[in-house]
C-alpha cells in the first residue's frame, strides 16, 4: 500500500508539477484544491474612488473553511476602450493601508502619470491583518492603544535605555499574542500572496500587473515564486534583499538582527551624509546650511549626550533626547520632510542650554493598528534572534561601525525577539523561480530603508530581474519625486519595455528648494 503524503507535502507536489507542465505564456490550470475567486461588487467612495470587499480564506490549507474579508479600493481607467487591465499595488509597511494611500497618492503625477492611469484600473487594498480588513487587534479599545503606544520609550540611542525598550517591547508581543486571535498564525506575506492572486482572477487578469514599493517588493518576490507563469509585468520600487530579509544569508537569521544583517544603517547614514550636502548647496533654502552643517551636527549629538535639549516650537517648548534626535534625523525616507528636519537642527543647534528636565511626553499617537500589523507580519516572515543579549551586542558594536545610526538596525524590530505565534505556511525560498515576464527593480541611489546593495542583492536572487538606479535620495519613487522614474516604469508596464543602457535619471528638484 502506497505511503501518502502528509496535506501540505500533497499540495506542493500538485503546484510543481503544474508549474512543470504549463505550456509558455499560459497560466497553470486550477488544482483542485484551489479556492473560487471571490465575486468584487464595486461602489462609489467619493472622488472618483470605488470600493468593494473581498472574502478569503484565513487558512489556505482549508479553503473552505473559515473567511477573512479584505478592503478595497480602485481608481478606474478613464476609458475603457484605452485600458490593458489591472495595477495591483502595495504601498508597503507591512501594516500601511492600501485603501488611505492609494486616496491620498493615486494621483500624484511622479507616482502615477495620467498616461499610466489611462491604462490601468488602479487597485490597492488592505492586506489581511491590517485596517479595514480583518485586522490584528491588541487593545480592547483605541484609547488602551493610544495610551500604550503614547507611553511606549523610545528606541534608545545608548545602553541605559535599553531595559524599558525591552520590557515595552516585550509587552507589545504578549498583549498581541492574548487578544489578536486566530488571526495572528495566518498573516505572512506568502498569504497575501495567494488573496492577491484570488484578486487577480477576481478582476478578471489572466496574468498580474503589480507594482510593490518597499515591502511590496517583498510581497511581489513571494508571489513571483508561487506563482511564476502568472505574471504579466512587475515593478519592485525601493526593493529589499529577499533571502536578507526571510532567514538571514547562510542562515543568519536566529543570530544577526534583521536589519543589521541587510546593514540598513549604512543606507541611512549615507543618506544623512546626502541630506548634509543638499543643505549645504540649498543655501538659504536649508535652515541649517549655514556654516559646516556636519560638524554642527556633531556638536548637537555630543550636547545632547550631556542630556536633553530644549529648544521653542511652534506649540511651545520641546525637549529632545540623544535618543529622539538620532531617530527623526534618521528618518529620511520622505523628502518632504526632509525641511522640517533642518529646521529642528538649526533649533538644537541654536539652544542655549545643555541640560533641561523633560517637559513633553516622549512616544507618538496612533490611530490605526499599523505598529500591531507591521510586528505580526514581519515577525512571522523572518527568523530573528529570541536572546535580548545579542541585541544589546549588536547595538554597541554598530554603534561603533555606523556612528548614530548603527543602533537603529540593532533594535527596530524588538517586539519580534518576544513573538510567539508562527505562520506555518510563510515562505523562505526559493527565490529563482522562472518567470513568465522580467521585473524591473527601481531604486533611489541613497535610499535610507531599502538600500541600494540590498536591492541589488534581491535582484540577483531572482531569476528574471533587472535594476534600475535613479540617482536619487529618500525611499522610493512615491518619496522622491522623479517624472524621469516614472516615465521608465509606464513604460515597462504598458508595454514591457526595459530602459536603454545607460539610461539614468535624476529627481525633479533639491528637497529644500521650492518652487
Amino acid at each position: 500500500m502506497p505511503t501518502l503524503l502528509p496535506r501540505r507535502a500533497r499540495r506542493l507536489v500538485v503546484a510543481v508539477l503544474a508549474t512543470a507542465l504549463a505550456l509558455p505564456g499560459v497560466p497553470a490550470a486550477a488544482t483542485p484544491r484551489e479556492p473560487a475567486a471571490p465575486q468584487l461588487t464595486w461602489s462609489d467612495c467619493q472622488d472618483g474612488f470605488q470600493c468593494s470587499t473581498a472574502p478569503v480564506p484565513l487558512d489556505y490549507d482549508q479553503p473552505t473553511g473559515a473567511q477573512v474579508q479584505l478592503a478595497l479600493i480602485k481608481l478606474p481607467a478613464p476609458d475603457p476602450a484605452k485600458r490593458i487591465g489591472t495595477l495591483f499595488v502595495n504601498f508597503g509597511g507591512p501594516g500601511a493601508s492600501g485603501l488611505q494611500r492609494l486616496r491620498e497618492r493615486g494621483k500624484w503625477p511622479w507616482l502615477f502619470s495620467a498616461e499610466l492611469r489611462s491604462r490601468f484600473d488602479v487597485v490597492s487594498w488592505d492586506p489581511r491583518g491590517i485596517g479595514n480588513s480583518t485586522a490584528v487587534r491588541c487593545f480592547d479599545t483605541e484609547a488602551d492603544q493610544q495610551a500604550f503606544f503614547g507611553a511606549f520609550p523610545e528606541m534608545p540611542g545608548d545602553p541605559s535605555g535599553e531595559a524599558p525598550f525591552y520590557a515595552a517591547s516585550k509587552d507589545l508581543a504578549d498583549r498581541c499574542g492574548q487578544k489578536a486571535g486566530s488571526i495572528l498564525q495566518h498573516v505572512s506575506t506568502a498569504n497575501t500572496a495567494r488573496d492577491l492572486d484570488l484578486l487577480r482572477r477576481a478582476v478578471g487578469d489572466q496574468k498580474l500587473t503589480y507594482h510593490g514599493i518597499s515591502y511590496g517588493t517583498f510581497l511581489g518576490a513571494v508571489y513571483a515564486n508561487l506563482f511564476p507563469d502568472r505574471i504579466r509585468a512587475m515593478v519592485f520600487d525601493g526593493s529589499m534583499d529577499f533571502v536578507g530579509s526571510a532567514t538571514g544569508h547562510d542562515g543568519t537569521g536566529p543570530t544577526v538582527p534583521l536589519d543589521t544583517r541587510q546593514d540598513v544603517p549604512r543606507g541611512i547614514a549615507d543618506t544623512f551624509d546626502q541630506f548634509l550636502k543638499q543643505c549645504t548647496a540649498a543655501g538659504p533654502d536649508c535652515a541649517f546650511s549655514s556654516g559646516d552643517p556636519k560638524a554642527k551636527w556633531t556638536a548637537i549629538m555630543a550636547r545632547a549626550k550631556q542630556g536633553p535639549i530644549t529648544v521653542q516650537g511652534a506649540d511651545g517648548p520641546e525637549t529632545w533626547t540623544y535618543s529622539g534626535i538620532i531617530n527623526t534625523a534618521g528618518d529620511l525616507s520622505d523628502l518632504r520632510g526632509w525641511p522640517d528636519i533642518a529646521d529642528l537642527l538649526q533649533r538644537l543647534y541654536n539652544a542655549k542650554n545643555t541640560v533641561a528636565r523633560l517637559s513633553v511626553a516622549t512616544g507618538e499617537q496612533y490611530t490605526s493598528n499599523r505598529t500591531e500589523a507591521f510586528n505580526a507580519i514581519q515577525c512571522t516572515d523572518s527568523d530573528v534572534p529570541t536572546d535580548p543579549a545579542i541585541y544589546s551586542r549588536y547595538a554597541a558594536s554598530e554603534d561603533q561601525r555606523v556612528p548614530y545610526f548603527g543602533r537603529i538596525g540593532a533594535l527596530d524590530m524588538m517586539s519580534c525577539a518576544y513573538w510567539k505565534a508562527k505562520d506555518t505556511d510563510r515562505y523562505t525560498g526559493p527565490w529563482n523561480r522562472w518567470t513568465s515576464a522580467p521585473i524591473l527593480v527601481i531604486n533611489n541611489r541613497y535610499d535610507p530603508s531599502t538600500p541600494l546593495h540590498g536591492a541589488q542583492d534581491g535582484a540577483a536572487e531572482l531569476a528574471r530581474a533587472k535594476v534600475f538606479v535613479t540617482d536619487g535620495f529618500g525611499h522610493s519613487s512615491m518619496y522622491a519625486p522623479s517624472t524621469c522614474t516614472e516615465q521608465v516604469k509606464r513604460n515597462y508596464l504598458i508595454a514591457g519595455t526595459f530602459p536603454a543602457a545607460g539610461k539614468t535619471c535624476g529627481l525633479d528638484a533639491n528637497p529644500f528648494v521650492t518652487g
